[in-house]
């Protein structure tokens, strides 16, 4: 007759082991919890370094005036020299290209997009050239107003 499987576990034993399990589990959260925080701290110390980086490559000298450069050659050759022409030779032709879709037949085949272009004579604004210069625009003066900012 087995004497031991019919004795009930002492109730400090059963306290002992209890405890301990309890002990271990709040142990392995508050380790969790650590490399979670210690984690994130090393997260903000990366966004700060960044950060500082980005803010002395913005100070770094002749940087605006290079951002300004380009964009005043950008808009003067794509934009303003082709009408410059235009107006002093009227008879140069200038090519102009647009893309046209063209749709298949039902659901037999996919719609495709065709380039056409037109030789026009004079002075020719295209969607290209204010879709061009907006864009330009945009980026130049929204860097301008990130720079505000700090």
């Amino acid at each position: 007759m087995n004497t031991f499987a019919s004795t009930p576990l002492p109730s400090e034993l059963v306290s002992l082991l209890g405890s301990s399990l309890l002990g271990s589990g709040i142990r392995l959260l508050s380790f969790f919890m650590m490399a979670h925080h210690r984690e994130h701290l090393m997260r903000l110390c990366r966004t700060r370094a960044l950060e500082h980086t980005v803010v002395s490559a913005r100070k770094a000298s002749g940087l605006q005036l290079t951002r300004r450069f380009i964009a005043f050659i950008a808009v003067f050759f794509v934009i303003a020299w082709p009408k410059l022409i235009a107006v002093f030779y009227p008879n140069v032709p200038i090519s102009v290209g647009y893309s046209q879709r063209s749709g298949g037949f039902l659901f037999f085949s996919s719609a495709y997009e065709k380039l056409h272009w037109v030789q026009l004579n004079g002075l020719v604004i295209t969607p290209l050239d204010t879709h061009l210069l907006s864009a330009i625009v945009g980026l130049y003066f929204g860097s301008a107003l990130v720079d505000l900012k700090h």
